[in-house]
């Protein structure tokens, strides 16, 4: 319902902050990590949450989108309320956590407060295959964003093993006709841009 605010930071507290957007004051629950990192006055975009249930209407604030999604996964999970999220996400960063469940890691997770080892194994349990399908979306939507795939996949694959980066590879691509090249051909171009 609402996607994120852009406002002037009020109030900051231990949990929660206050953002002025346009005169009306938004109380949001945030990671007390990413709480630290603001500033009183500071001109901010805060992505959030609205959780309604029975007795309560709370307002979630991330700093990233990676944070927010991660947050909709773990309160996805049976046992996992939004506090307990909210603490796991003071404590780990989202790509680590992601790392955790998609490598089987229940050390790490069982690291994080309020988690023990039957917890750690519902998480990797339930979001494990949701994880790693949100990944290969983002994956498929960038090489579909920039055309790459038969000997331009192969190609991108080659100069990323080389230590290049997938940034700079993509840029060469769209500045040369590559699609009647083969492999080889493509990686001889790629380099010679590159170097």
């Amino acid at each position: 319902m609402i996607n994120h605010l852009k406002g002037i930071i009020e109030t900051k507290k231990d949990d929660y902050i206050v953002i002025d957007v346009n005169g009306i004051g938004y109380k949001i629950s945030m990671p007390d990590t990413t709480i630290q990192k603001l500033k009183l006055n500071e001109n901010v975009k805060i992505y959030t949450y609205l959780r309604v249930s029975e007795d309560d209407i709370n307002l979630y604030g991330f700093l990233s989108s990676e944070e927010l999604a991660m947050f909709e996964l773990l309160i996805s999970v049976g046992g996992i309320g939004s506090k307990s999220a909210l603490k796991i996400l003071s404590n780990i960063m989202p790509s680590k956590f992601a790392l955790a469940v998609i490598s089987n890691d229940i050390n790490s997770l069982k690291n994080l407060p309020g988690i023990g080892t039957k917890t750690a194994q519902r998480i990797i349990l339930e979001l494990k295959d949701k994880i790693k399908t949100n990944e290969s979306v983002e994956e498929a939507e960038k090489e579909k964003a920039f055309c790459i795939d038969g000997n331009a996949k192969d190609a991108l694959d080659a100069l990323q093993v080389l230590g290049y980066a997938r940034k700079d590879i993509e840029e060469v691509f769209k500045k040369s006709d590559i699609s009647t090249l083969s492999v080889e051909d493509i990686i001889k171009l790629g380099l010679k841009n590159l170097s």
